[in-house]
């Protein structure tokens, strides 16, 4: 049998399973900007999460939409869209994947995959000018 055509890696999961798995895995990295994981699953994610990004740095609402379709999550979908698109200032490449060793129980190799780019969170900062606004 030829094994022309069949891209991506299984994870000995069902279709619908790995689809929640990197759904899952791509809400972590944008929610938390940095995840540790297997090195298989870090580099099956950068390439569909690299692409939610170019969709999120357009900003309309047809993005918005589809950016919170492939996430299922509005919350991390809103924040991508208003608080790490912007932040981004490159065309492609948005993502590192760096490896930092074997798991202790079963060997795998680990890796961790982060932004290029420095995100600060506006929402933290915006709370913290508040508060000083506060005390004075």
């Amino acid at each position: 049998m030829h094994r022309h055509g069949y891209k991506g890696r299984k994870f000995g999961r069902e279709t619908d399973q790995r689809t929640a798995l990197t759904r899952g895995l791509m809400r972590s990295l944008f929610k938390y900007k940095s995840i540790n994981t297997t090195l298989a699953k870090a580099k099956e994610i950068r390439r569909p999460a690299e692409k939610l990004i170019t969709i999120a740095k357009k900003g309309d609402l047809a993005a918005r939409r589809t950016v919170i379709a492939r996430l299922n999550d509005q919350e991390t979908g809103n924040e991508l869209i208003d608080v790490i698109a912007p932040q981004i200032k490159r065309n492609s490449g948005y993502l590192r994947i760096e490896r930092t060793g074997f798991r202790r129980g079963d060997n795998a190799e680990m890796a961790t995959i982060s932004f290029v780019d420095e995100i600060k969170d506006v929402v933290k900062e915006e709370k913290k000018a508040d508060a000083k606004k506060e005390d004075k």
